[in-house]
């Protein structure tokens, strides 16, 4: 264990004398002022949480922000209706300098997730996503949100692992009497009016092959069954015939009537209630409140997707689109896939929260469920233009093509207990507390992929598709994760004044304890007798070709199950475990009616274990293998430090305030990235591989802030940062002839730095009822990589994996004076960014920028009542990825309307 003491020594004096000078006068204060500042403090909270639905509520969780002593961004549930936003992660989006990515993962000031952190009312919460550490806020409803902060400046209370911001998802507080809420909804994307399903099958692994797979030690070929079972020549046939008996079997239970079919797709639809109250007892005189709620949702998207692997000679210019032939034929790519793709959401969600109130003092305790599915189909062809097979439609007549079969189900089920309490007869002491158990999971039981050769004539038509004489022309993957965390935490305050100053002083601890445990098992069908096997003749019926998988052509051609779990010392499973123990302390302190200091120190030890495992181990030598010290040892990160902050304001008489910022924070790999398992990224279809030892980048941060807040409501803010970071996580690239490989380095160092624009204003002078507010972040970065690690990466130095250079949002706003009548025009928009490094003189690949503008209409006929109509990419956007100046993604998106119905009892 290493302890590094970095403390600045302006933070640290300053800290110190503020916070022993504080606690000698602590007891000297009466208590009828810390019971008023109590009750101050208590109304800012309630700012965020009691906003009409008019243009006030734009400007009500101003107040908030401008009462934190760290600068912060916060987002009302009124706000989120505004614009429609139906999850946590597009309503994030609209705040400044965050973009969003694959509609999960939020991206501050330009840095890619690892440097954001989301919670759930101060506590920590697994993920339930495959591939990364942070959750997929679009698994969060925006029907359980009262409201989100986006805390971008460092403060002791907070996670150190903190790079770009913190995001806090505080979840509906009880009701104050009885409502019921009703509300119903219908929409459709443009591309998804016809699509193309199959039948599911979500048993996962049948027993009979995982008996087997113990049995057989996982090695399914004949030479092992033979002796494993003692087989010898009988009537029935040969050792190796009964042995392909026995293999033959194994194969035919898995799940093979699977075909595609086109198919009408329904729309997409949703429903969503709510019950809530709260009542007097009179046996102590509090009360109690609960609150019932939950949602179901489902929607359908077709995309037509193109992905390539760009050659080496590629050049830009060399190709214009992805999908003609005669730019195939030009070699720009080494592959080139044309897929389809559709896919079915699903997601329900229920909460429960029941909580007691008496003085000032209040428990609660919340049940939160979540789950989310997604059921893929995808088939398509890949041609080889440039690449070692040659596989054109016009050259050599032939491609190949691929069907996908994925379902994927995620569940996150959180246990919550909290209390806040205010001791108004010591000195007006406050105590908030939260006890959190939670456990994400996530189930793969259908990941299916087919493989065919189809065959063209010179001119291009279609002949017939063949199965090869290959390995893996069928693969069945079955994949498992478990993440549990227990989250508990504590935090005390005392107001009191010193001198004149008004001053807060707060203590806390955190803990976190996490778990994970990742296991997949990957089974393949092989074309064993090298014959090209005919399955379909018919140009109209390519969709239904799965039937080269009946028990007969199983039997007749020779096809032969594999096991394809990676020998030792090889692995593809992984269990991870995390514990972080944190103290901190902090002051916030008034210290004349126009300077305010706030800052504090945080200590946390980190530990963090993990080990690549594999389902095959069966004997002492494998447990040796895999759980052995060296091993251990190099998946094991242990790491305590202190991280300062300090906030200095100055609040002017002329509403406007300057705000300056320091702090020393941290950014740790994912668990993931430290294992050098492979997987493939959801959002880059890139084959990954963590490594061990992958060490965590320590960051200093400056920020700086001028904020205008006009009588009427309007406000205007300016920021500036700079972020400096010791060994930044990175990505470097691989290449084959068909596919890229990615893995993770330290780079040596980064920097990223830029300003902020931000503003509420109104348009009335223009016309009754508008108002505009919109933000926008210009920033750039830097990335400097060691060439000895960085392989055959283009460029060792480059911007930073994920950064944009420049974030709009905008949103012009309407509420008519009567109330009946409010809508937004939201546009959004994101600079291009590095979504994978160049290599091999590649160039890096580009994200190019998405204009998103929405539209949201709002109709009140009623105080109970609202209708909503909103449309989602009006300009009709698709996304795009270009290398060297050359398309090498893209991806349909589509135009999507919905229509629905509220009504408030």
């Amino acid at each position: 264990m290493s302890t590094n003491y970095k403390l600045k020594p302006l933070a640290l004096a300053v800290s110190i004398a503020l916070l022993a000078s504080s606690q000698a006068y602590a007891q000297q204060q009466e208590a009828e002022q810390t019971a008023t500042e109590t009750a101050t403090d208590t109304a800012i909270e309630e700012v965020v949480t009691t906003g009409t639905r008019l243009q006030g509520s734009a400007a009500a969780v101003v107040d908030e922000r401008k009462n934190q002593a760290f600068v912060a961004d916060i987002l009302g549930a009124e706000q989120l209706s505004r614009t429609g936003d139906s999850d946590a992660a597009s309503a994030l989006r609209r705040v400044t300098g965050l973009t969003l990515v694959d509609g999960k993962y939020v991206y501050v000031r330009g840095l890619g997730e690892r440097y954001s952190s989301a919670r759930l009312n101060g506590a920590s919460i697994p993920s339930p996503d495959l591939t990364r550490n942070v959750i997929p806020l679009d698994i969060i409803p925006s029907t359980i949100i009262e409201s989100l902060a986006v805390q971008k400046v460092f403060s002791p209370a907070m996670p150190a692992a903190f790079g770009g911001g913190n995001i806090d998802i505080r979840t509906k507080s009880l009701p104050s009497d009885f409502q019921v809420n009703l509300e119903v909804g219908i929409g459709q994307n443009t591309n998804a009016s016809d699509g193309y399903t199959y039948s599911r099958n979500e048993a996962g692994v049948p027993q009979n092959i995982r008996e087997a797979i113990v049995k057989y030690r996982g090695d399914f070929s004949l030479r092992n069954i033979v002796s494993r079972e003692g087989l010898v020549a009988n009537e029935t046939g040969s050792a190796s015939d009964q042995a392909r008996a026995i293999n033959s079997g194994l194969a035919q239970s898995l799940p093979r009537d699977i075909a595609l079919q086109e198919d009408s797709l329904n729309p997409n639809y949703s429903i969503k209630a709510s019950i809530g109250n709260s009542f007097d007892e009179e046996l102590f005189g509090g009360s109690i409140g609960f609150l019932l709620a939950g949602a179901y949702d489902t929607k359908w998207d077709v995309s037509e997707r193109t992905n390539a692997v760009l050659s080496e000679n590629a050049t830009e210019g060399c190709a214009t689109t992805l999908n003609s032939a005669e730019e195939v034929s030009n070699s720009c790519y080494n592959t080139l896939s044309e897929t389809t793709l559709t896919t079915e959401t699903e997601r329900l969600n229920g909460v429960f929260s029941v909580g007691y109130e008496l003085d000032t003092h209040r428990v609660s305790y919340t049940k939160l469920y979540l789950t989310d599915s997604e059921d893929e189909s995808e088939f398509g062809i890949m041609q080889s233009p440039n690449g070692s097979n040659l596989k054109t439609i016009f050259g050599s007549g032939l491609a190949n093509r691929e069907h996908e079969f994925k379902y994927e189900e995620r569940t996150l089920d959180i246990d919550q207990i909290r209390g806040q309490h205010t001791f108004l007869d010591y000195w007006g002491i406050g105590f908030d507390w939260q006890y959190t158990e939670s456990k994400a999971e996530t189930d793969i039981p259908t990941d299916i992929s087919y493989r065919f050769d189809d065959l063209y004539d010179s001119q291009g038509n279609y002949l017939s598709t063949v199965v090869t004489g290959d390995d893996n022309r069928a693969v069945y993957q079955y994949v498992d994760m478990q993440d549990n965390v227990k989250s508990y935490s504590g935090n005390f305050s005392l107001p009191t004044n010193v001198g004149g100053m008004d001053i807060e002083l707060k203590a806390g601890y955190d803990f976190t304890d996490k778990a994970r445990y990742y296991t997949t098992d990957r089974f393949a069908m092989d074309n064993g007798s090298g014959l090209r096997v005919t399955v379909n003749e018919d140009a109209n019926d390519v969709l239904g070709v799965t039937d080269y998988l009946t028990d007969e052509r199983i039997a007749e051609n020779n096809f032969l199950l594999s096991y394809r779990e990676p020998t030792s010392p090889d692995a593809d499973d992984y269990l991870a475990v995390q514990k972080i123990d944190a103290f901190y302390g902090s002051f916030d302190a008034f210290l004349t009616n126009n300077w305010r200091l706030a800052g504090g120190v945080r200590w946390e030890e980190f530990k963090q274990v993990s080990l690549a495992t594999s389902s095959l181990i069966f004997t002492r030598e494998d447990l040796e293998t895999f759980y052995s010290v060296d091993r251990i040892m190099n998946g094991t990160t242990i790491e305590d430090d202190f991280y300062p902050a300090l906030s200095l304001t100055y609040i002017s008489d002329d509403n406007y305030q300057l705000r300056f910022g320091f702090s020393e924070t941290v950014v740790r790999p994912d668990i993931r990235e430290t294992v050098p398992v492979a997987y493939y990224d959801p959002i880059t279809d890139i084959r990954t591989i963590g490594r061990a030892g992958l060490e965590s980048s320590p960051m200093t941060n400056f920020d700086a802030r001028f904020e205008y807040f006009a009588d009427n409501g309007d406000n205007y803010t300016i920021s500036a940062f700079y972020k400096d970071i010791e060994k930044p996580i990175e990505s470097v690239l691989s290449v084959g002839d068909e596919e890229y490989t990615l893995n993770y380095v330290n780079g040596i160092s980064a920097e990223v730095y830029g300003v902020e624009f931000e503003w509420l204003h109104d348009l009335t002078y223009l016309a009754d009822g508008f108002f505009t507010a919109g933000n926008l972040t210009l920033s750039d970065s830097e990335a400097v990589i060691d060439p000895a690690l960085a392989g055959n990466l283009t460029n060792p130095t480059k911007r930073m994996t994920g950064h944009s250079k420049y974030v709009a949002n905008l949103q012009l706003g309407y509420d008519s004076l009567n109330g009946n009548h409010s809508s937004s025009l939201v546009y959004n928009v994101f600079g291009e960014r590095i979504l994978a490094a160049g290599i091999g003189g590649r160039g890096d690949a580009y994200e190019q920028p998405f204009h998103s503008l929405d539209l949201v209409y709002n109709y009140y006929p009623d105080f109970n009542s609202k209708i909503s109509f909103k449309v989602q990419n009006l300009l009709g956007e698709d996304q795009e990825v270009t290398q060297s100046g050359v398309i090498v993604q893209t991806r349909e998106v589509g135009q999507v309307f919905s229509l629905s119905y509220s009504y408030e009892f």
